[in-house]
């Protein structure tokens, strides 16, 4: 009788294991198999909207909170008026702003909606249009930023004004960006400049020694590895090393000389960074001016249009974002403030 009932106690566990181990197990293949889904199907949308609308329920909010109900019903039927004048004159065409926010990175991550967005654009924009870009980057990868401002210079090739507006910073990688604008515009305390490159890598082969431990490093090729982290370093290789550093740095100083000729390029791309109206100053930028400001100026005699590259993932991608995350916020700081130099606590 005891032998039974422990039988039984002894099957009912089981069951409860296996129970408890498949679903797990199903669990699991769910979020393997929508993971395959997500990377078959399509992996972003285009999101368009249009800022007009807002910039008027904006207005009607504050009107209903401050005007009475007289001065509400005159204001109906001023706009109402307004609306039917406006509507019997067929000649005028608003042109389209198209608005797109590039946030940085060091690795100029948002380069692959960049290019969704600014293909999108070019589908539809014609000559009386213009894009607008709020960035916002302290510069990061030389190829990155490269690839950055090359999708920017897509626009202005197709004859499509480009205004890029600065509120924060745009330096280094960010300013390669934004030289490529017809205008640029910039906050008043907003960060631009940092023409210059910079490379560097710790060397523990010293360490190694003192602990007895051999490095070998072979290569084919006399300066496929100019600067190595363990191995003992040249005078030959640290020469080459800045060599490549100073060919960079004249590309950069091309590209800008390139897309903004009014720049004493010698004058600015010694690395230093300038604030807005020193940006002015040196001819970095055109004017002061927020992107707020001058998207409402815009807003007037133009339909805004705000169009962002949504990237769907999956959720294995998102908890590797979120596992990330953490690292990528620090070393964005650490970046900025190594690049700008100067920064409020």
């Amino acid at each position: 009788m005891d032998y039974l009932l422990y039988l039984l106690d002894y099957v009912s566990f089981l069951a409860k294991t296996v129970t408890l181990i498949g679903g797990f197990l199903i669990i699991i293949s769910a979020i393997s198999l929508a993971g395959k889904k997500a990377k078959k199907s399509n992996k972003g949308h285009l999101e368009i909207h249009k800022l007009n609308d807002h910039f008027q329920q904006m207005k009607d909010s504050f009107h209903h909170i401050l005007m009475n109900k007289d001065q509400l019903k005159k204001l109906h039927k001023e706009e109402k008026k307004a609306k039917k004048e406006k509507s019997n004159d067929d000649t005028e065409v608003k042109p389209n702003v198209f608005v797109i926010d590039f946030q940085g990175d060091i690795k100029a991550s948002a380069v692959t909606s960049l290019r969704e967005e600014v293909t999108g654009i070019l589908g539809v924009a014609t000559q009386h249009d213009e894009v607008i870009v709020r960035l916002e980057s302290a510069g990061g990868l030389v190829h990155a930023y490269g690839l950055a401002a090359s999708q920017l210079c897509r626009i202005r090739s197709k004859g499509i004004k480009l205004t890029i507006t600065v509120d924060k910073v745009a330096a280094s990688g960010g300013y390669m960006m934004a030289c490529t604008a017809d205008k640029i515009l910039a906050a008043p305390f907003a960060v631009v400049g940092s023409i210059g490159v910079m490379a560097q890598l710790p060397n523990f082969n010293k360490v190694l020694k003192k602990n007895d431990v051999e490095f070998e490093l072979h290569t084919a090729g006399e300066f496929k590895r100019t600067l190595t982290v363990f191995g003992e370093n040249t005078e030959t290789g640290r020469e080459k090393f800045k060599q490549d550093i100073e060919d960079t740095h004249g590309l950069f100083k091309q590209f800008i000389r390139g897309n903004r000729d009014q720049v004493d390029i010698e004058k600015v791309a010694t690395g230093e960074i300038w604030y807005g109206q020193q940006a002015v100053d040196m001819k970095l930028v055109d004017e002061l001016m927020t992107s707020d400001e001058y998207i409402c100026q815009r807003s007037e005699h133009a339909n805004i249009i705000r169009v962002a590259y949504i990237i769907k993932k999956n959720i294995t991608e998102k908890f590797g974002m979120a596992a990330h995350s953490v690292i990528d916020t620090t070393l964005i700081k650490w970046w900025e403030r190594l690049t700008t130099g100067r920064f409020f606590s």
